[in-house]
This record gives structure tokens, sequence and C-alpha cells, in this order.
């Protein structure tokens, strides 16, 4: 399977889930969704290291060549409406030195992109595109084809470096280098996405506008937790329903029918991985994370154990949307299969880390970390 940890796909792993327990069958069977799943697999373990080279040495062209790197950090923070993002002008330059030494550059690279979200869906853009290009009947442009999903990978990417910036949970002694890679960060993804059209990058806009309003709602509730409600964590869940949905329609380059229909398949996958993520990272970091679907339950319900079961059932309702969009798909397409079985794989990601949350039940530690942050804000 595809991910950070792959340890959660090993036979072991699998046989802990019901949905696991299913990914063995198809696998043992040989079925038609496993072998479209293995061979994007493989197809990603090939290209991969490739796409890393583009991106590093994109990265670096554009970092060196930058002769005012303090007003395009502060013209990105603008944009994004978010001044933590902003660096003193008298740290540029020395940051400037390391990130142009090539080394350090691919290091900082590798560590953000070491991501569920970036691994899981690189050869799920593969096939999409390649799904999309033999239902409309495209000749392929392999140039063409690599521009836009680099380019919505590396969109994709800019999310870990901001989030680690603004949780400061991961990574905390590189910062101040995500900050200065961020603008250039994405200026590549742009460039490259541009090269599937106006079509293309006019949803890639629209995308990116969306999602940075989930950001600025998750940034108000970190300061805020009591706030949190299910309006506002909806409006946070742009930041992976815009991103992600706007991935899955621009494997389509913008063409309907199948830009709507990937787009709804690829948000609410999107958002459904969101809830397991969330529980992830809270038996990583040892506390629920603020915000979140977790939060907002306990809070509710006084109850931190019943906040996780809902959060659980959130993500099965996300998914079942999902799968909404398999129904909508043309008769007979191609790729179907494959995208039956990576909603397997999400179900079945989810899963197990809610059975190792209740295995470990820290849930009163939590209980008393949520009191605290609450009372502190």
């Amino acid at each position: 399977m595809s991910g950070k940890d792959e340890l959660i796909f090993s036979k072991e792993a699998l046989l802990r889930t019901h949905a696991g327990k299913d990914i063995i069958k198809e696998r043992m069977l040989q079925s038609k969704g496993y072998k479209q799943f293995n061979h994007y697999k493989e197809k990603t373990e090939q290209e991969f290291p490739s796409f890393v080279q583009r991106f590093t040495l994109s990265l670096h062209k554009a970092v060196t060549a930058d002769s005012n790197p303090s007003g395009t950090i502060r013209k990105f923070a603008e944009e994004v409406n978010s001044q933590e993002l902003v660096l003193s002008d008298n740290s540029v330059p020395d940051i400037k030195m390391r990130l142009s030494n090539p080394d350090i550059l691919a290091d900082r690279v590798r560590r953000i992109l070491d991501s569920n979200f970036v691994k899981m869906t690189f050869p799920v853009f593969n096939a999409l595109y390649d799904g999309a290009s033999e239902y409309f009947g495209d000749s392929v442009s392999e140039e063409k084809r690599k521009a836009v999903i680099d380019g919505h990978i590396i969109a994709i990417d800019l999310s870990e470096p901001m989030d680690r910036i603004v949780d400061k949970d991961e990574d905390l002694e590189y910062l101040d280098d995500y900050k200065f890679m961020n603008p250039y960060i994405l200026a590549i993804a742009r460039n490259n996405i541009a090269q599937g059209g106006d079509a293309v990058l006019k949803a890639f806009e629209e995308g990116f506008r969306n999602a940075r309003i989930g950001q600025y709602i998750d940034v108000k509730l970190k300061m805020e937790p009591a706030s949190i409600n299910d309006e506002n964590m909806t409006e946070c869940y742009k930041k992976y329903r815009a991103v992600m949905g706007t991935a899955g329609r621009n494997m389509a380059l913008n063409r309907r029918p199948l830009s709507d229909i990937f787009h709804l398949g690829m948000a609410k996958a999107g958002e459904c991985v969101g809830c397991g993520n969330e529980i992830e990272d809270a038996l990583k970091n040892n506390e629920v994370k603020i915000p979140s679907w977790p939060l907002y339950f306990a809070l509710n319900m006084d109850n931190v154990q019943r906040g996780f079961e809902l959060t659980i059932a959130k993500s099965d309702l996300y998914l079942d949307e999902a799968k909404i969009a398999l129904d909508m798909l043309p008769e007979n397409f191609q790729i179907k299969p494959f995208l039956e079985f990576l909603f397997l794989t999400v179900r079945h990601y989810n899963q197990y880390w809610y059975n190792e949350l209740v295995r470990r039940a820290p849930f009163d530690e939590f209980y008393k970390k949520i009191e605290e942050a609450v009372a502190r804000r």
C-alpha cells in the first residue's frame, strides 16, 4: 500500500481491521482493483525519486536566483494572510545561504515530503489522470502529465511546512527554513499547473483561496479552542476539501463530467483521511489536536473516548460520500476498480489508528490536557 508509515499496511496490521482483511482477500484473489492499485504503487516507487529530484532542482534554482527574498516572503505572507510566516529581514541572508547548499535543501524537501497526504495521493493522481485521458481520448503528452501531477503534489506539500509552522509540533529547528521555502514552493506549483491550461490554473487558484479560508479558521480555533463548533470545523476542513478536491478536478484537466466526479471523490476522501490523521496525531503527540473533530465531540460530551468514537463515525460518513462519486462514474470506467480498492485502504488507515488508540486508552490524560488548553486560552 502507500503511506508515510508502511508498517500499518503490513499483513499483521491488515489483520487487525475489517477493511484490512478485505484487502488481504483482494490480494489473494488478485482482483482487478488490487492489480490496478499495485500497478500504480509500483509506478510511484519508480517515479517518485525523479519527482523529488525535479522539485528539489526547481526549488534550488528559485532560491538562489531571487535577489529580494525578504520581499518575496512578505508578499507570500500577505497573500495567505498570515504574518506568522514572515521572517525578520536580518535572518534572511543566513537562511538563503544555508538553503543554497543543495544537500541541506534536499534534506528539507525530504522532510516535508514525508507526509501521508503526499505519499498516499501520488499514485492516485497518476491513476486519475490516466483514467481521464482514456475517457476523453487524449493524445498522451508526458510533459503536460508530469507538470500537472507534479504541480498538485507540490501544492499539497506546501501544506506540510505551513502546518508545522502553525502547529509547532514537529521539525522545530527547521521552521525558519520552511518559512523561507514556502513562497518558492507555491510559485513552482503554479508554474507547473499552468501548463495544464487556463481552466486548470483557474480551478487551482479558486481551490487555493478556499484552502486559505480553512487554514485561517484553523489558526483562529487554535487561539480559541472553546469556540469550536460543527460549522467552523466544517469550514476548517476546507483545507482538505479544497486542496484534494481541486487536485481531483484538475486530473481531468477541469473537464466535466469527470472534473466534478473526481472533485467529489477526492474532497470527501481527503476529509475522511483528515479524521484518521487527527487520531494518529493524537497518539503520536500524546494529546488531542486543536482544532479537530475529537476535540469538538469531547468538549460537547465531556467524554474523550466518545469523542474519538464519533470521529471514526464521522470519517465513515465522509467516505460514504466519497463512494457516491463511484456511482457517478461513466459505465465501465477504466480505473473504477482502482478507486474502490483505494477507498478500502483509506478505511483501513482510519480503523488501524482508531483501534490502536482504543488499545492504548490514553483518554484520562487527554482529558486533562484538553481542560488545561481550554483554560489557558
